[in-house]
């Protein structure tokens, strides 16, 4: 594959290697869409590159030469990196320039490491090995040679498949080929740029707070730019001004000591499956609705930004029918709105056997794994302290572990509830100066036509650690999710499609050269 790619990354290595000029008032505003595109067909051979890397953080070998090769990627286009120790998994940290006066600093967060892979599941001969593939006349994906992706024009829905191809690589390497796009073009950035990559955000990114406080002053910056995620399904070029968070927590009813047999004791011995399921049935009203007092207090949309959200321009239909349902739950009266309130999700239940496992008995215990999705407004232990208020309300003796001899003896119903951690939800006014500056640099470089003037998006149902940083920095920020919907992220056979790809380097180039300005669009 290297020889293949031999043409193209000479025009990478020369287009990096261009000397920006000195003087800014004399520079085009960006690169040209020809510019643009010659520097992600260039990049290709990178990201292939990169993509080969296995970055699983449970294997701290793996993420060392995955923040090497990313040091070096940086270094060669003039950026001052450095890796920031993280107990044997180093994240990285690269600054382009020095600040200047009038010019904001922008801290641009993306990750390197990706989910664990399932070889057998792909379908390839290895996940890590990126294939270029195209939809045959069936409708299935074909590899499809790799000469293809330095056509002119390329093809755009040309997909390129392996693990972290969307999440996140993808978004890095597309930053790297914006700048080379502004090397070649001669243009200088419009803001001081400073660039965090995460080496464990698919584990929870535990350190990434604890990381950014001890380099504080490093990081410092006047915004801060997530550049991960899928765009909106209508694929126009997105912002998201928030994030919910998640709290986990482990719902157990116990019953008899140990499963009994269901004819002996059936009418006799309380089944903990049908009582778990009464009590999960109290939180939630047949409309969808959490009941659970005070869940959804404090969660207010002005008009202004209920007219927003309506502009995203979701169709709901199709939504449905793409998830295979009749009817929402009617927490709120669209998709974009019910993201802006705390959820009550139960990922999991658990009781004995089902198939060919089952037996006829009473299972001595029930689990239900719950996520509760946060707000700014619903910390995570506000909201886990409402579902144990509401517990106890319906009579259940919460108990931590497996109960006492007494506790049985004492005790009708008897659970435990067990609080698994959780990260806060944060969100920044759509008004503020970080998301009209983002919002100028989308529009600027996409135009204003409708079919790509910017969704807005009040906050996104997902959770990523933007908690964590917010917090060390004290920082304003903007989710810029650059990659398709239909990625397969965190699943066999994840991709990144070329049309994506190349917007993303347009996008990136975009808030590179847009100086930050307050003034809202006109």
């Amino acid at each position: 594959m290297a020889k293949r790619f031999a043409a193209m990354r000479a025009v990478a290595c020369l287009a990096a290697g261009v000397i920006f000029a000195t003087t800014a008032a004399a520079q085009p505003r960006a690169p040209s869409d020809a510019q643009l595109q010659a520097a992600a067909q260039a990049s290709f051979p990178e990201f292939f590159e990169l993509l080969a890397l296995p970055n699983d953080a449970i294997v701290p070998a793996d993420i060392r030469r995955n923040a090497d090769w990313l040091q070096r990627a940086f270094e060669r286009r003039g950026f001052a990196a450095r890796q920031l120790p993280n107990d044997g998994k180093p994240m990285l940290f690269a600054e382009y320039g020095k600040p200047a006066p009038g010019r904001k600093t922008i801290l641009f967060y993306m990750h390197f490491d990706g989910q664990p892979v399932l070889p057998e599941q792909w379908s390839q001969p290895d996940p890590w090995q990126a294939m270029v593939k195209a939809r045959d006349a069936s409708g299935a994906w074909t590899p499809v040679p790799t000469e293809r992706l330095r056509s002119t024009p390329v093809d755009p829905e040309l997909r390129v498949f392996a693990r972290s191809a969307s999440d996140d690589k993808g978004p890095i390497v597309m930053l790297l080929a914006a700048f080379d796009a502004l090397r070649a073009a001669g243009i200088e950035p419009a803001i001081h740029v400073k660039v965090i990559l995460d080496s464990e955000e698919e584990k929870g990114s535990p350190t990434l707070g604890a990381v950014a406080r001890a380099h504080a002053d490093l990081l410092r910056a006047d915004g801060l730019v997530l550049f991960d995620g899928p765009r909106h399904p209508s694929n126009r070029p997105t912002l998201a001004f928030g994030n919910r968070g998640v709290a986990m927590a482990t719902l157990t009813v116990h019953g008899p000591r140990a499963p009994l047999h269901s004819g002996h004791h059936g009418n006799y011995t309380p089944n903990p499956a049908q009582r778990l399921a009464a009590l999960l049935a109290t939180m939630k009203d047949d409309s969808g609705r959490v009941i659970i007092a005070g869940y959804y207090d404090g969660i207010v949309l002005s008009d202004a930004e209920r007219a927003i959200l309506a502009e995203t321009g979701d169709d709901e239909a199709a939504m449905r029918d793409r998830v295979g349902i009749a009817k929402t739950d009617a927490v709120a009266p669209n998709y974009q709105e019910a993201m802006q309130y705390p959820s009550l999700n139960v990922r999991g239940l658990q009781s004995a056997a089902v198939g060919d496992k089952a037996a006829n008995i009473v299972p001595h215990k029930a689990v239900a794994e719950l996520d509760l999705r946060t707000t700014p407004e619903a910390s995570p232990e506000r909201l886990f302290a409402l579902l144990r208020d509401h517990v106890q309300r319906q009579g259940w003796h919460l108990v931590d572990g497996e109960p006492t001899d007494a506790e049985r003896a004492a005790h009708d119903r008897i659970a435990t509830l067990a609080y698994g951690g959780g990260s806060r939800a944060v969100r920044t006014p759509m008004d503020a100066p970080i998301g009209v500056w983002a919002h100028t640099a989308l529009r600027r470089t996409f135009g204003d036509a409708p079919a790509m003037r910017p969704v807005r998006i009040r906050m996104m149902g997902g959770s990523l650690p933007t908690d964590e940083l917010v917090d060390a920095l004290q920082v304003p920020f903007v989710i810029v999710p650059p990659v398709n919907g239909d990625n397969n992220q965190h699943s066999f056979d994840e991709n990144i499609r070329v049309g994506h790809y190349l917007d993303g380097v347009r996008m990136a180039a975009g808030l590179l050269t847009t100086p930050f300005e307050t003034r809202a669009p006109k």
